[in-house]
């Protein structure tokens, strides 16, 4: 199976890792075989055409190429989701499988133009975050969860929806309030779910471990991720691959766009409680 990248630009952590791990948890049915880069790495300077040589990957002139040629897609731009929209409006109309990598858009708006846009054609489509796969979270008792605040590292724009996909895993309800606590190296949102439970994400130093806080009517726990997340997830994304079923629902995934959405605005108003926008079928029009 030939898989395409499309990609903001190349030369990033996540690209240079999962061709390896897709072939080696395909057992070499699957390989990155052609790859699409909008811009040069403005890091590193790398082109499109020398990330390709050092990972043995075909360059192509554009995203409809790509898209012609691949089995299937996995859009990137892992830290500039606001190209999400453009980069994966071919591949979405295309009715092959389509991955679109963390965080999935900058807003509520636009994931349900994108999700739409998939469902329309009948496309495939899904987004995660690695950190739901890790194993720590598979023994938790969603059933009698009361509270759960996540604890991560860096800065909320790019990290933070590293504790939102697991928060609102177990939680498994939206979310109706938020509130925004800002400091130095630091944040702190609370959330109102609309069951009437509580959470919490924060960030801090680059080096703080992923850990989460999660109580229930009898106790509580603490969790500290040290399992290989991203092999789970890797396994998921070679199931969607092969099977086309989805591992994470639409809708899952739009409330937390909508929470990140209501998050963002409450950055502007510290302290103070933000209403997260419900969904409407409309809303994916």
């Amino acid at each position: 199976m030939k898989i395409g990248f499309i990609d903001y630009y190349l030369d990033e952590w996540h690209a240079n890792h999962y061709p390896e791990w897709l072939k080696e948890s395909s057992g070499g049915a699957m390989e990155v075989a052609y790859a699409y880069g909008e811009i040069a790495s403005p890091h590193s300077g790398m082109t499109t055409e020398e990330w390709c040589r050092k990972y043995g990957v075909t360059p192509v002139d554009s995203i409809a190429e790509l898209t012609a040629l691949s089995d299937g897609i996995i859009v990137l731009s892992p830290d500039n989701s606001e190209r999400h929209e453009e980069l994966s409006r071919i591949p979405l109309r295309s009715g092959k499988p389509v991955y679109i990598d963390k965080t999935f858009a900058p807003d509520l708006q636009t994931a349900c133009r994108i999700f739409a846009a998939a469902e329309e054609s009948g496309t495939p489509c899904w987004s995660s975050s690695a950190l739901r796969f890790a194993e720590e979270y598979r023994a938790v008792d969603r059933k009698s969860l009361t509270a759960a605040n996540f604890r991560g590292p860096n800065a909320f724009d790019t990290y933070s929806i590293h504790q939102f996909e697991p928060l609102f895993m177990l939680m498994g309800v939206p979310a109706e309030q938020v509130m925004y606590l800002p400091g130095e190296n630091y944040y702190l949102l609370l959330l109102r779910f609309s069951d009437g439970r509580v959470g919490s994400i924060s960030g801090s130093s680059p080096d703080l471990p992923f850990t989460a806080q999660l109580t229930t009517a009898a106790a509580s726990c603490d969790l500290t991720v040290t399992s290989d997340y991203f092999r789970g997830f890797i396994e998921s994304l070679v199931s969607f691959f092969d099977t086309a079923d989805i591992p994470v629902s639409h809708d899952e995934t739009l409330r937390i766009m909508a929470a990140g959405t209501a998050a963002r605005e409450a950055r502007e108003k510290p302290f103070t409680w933000i209403s997260v926008p419900a969904l409407r079928e409309t809303d994916r029009i």
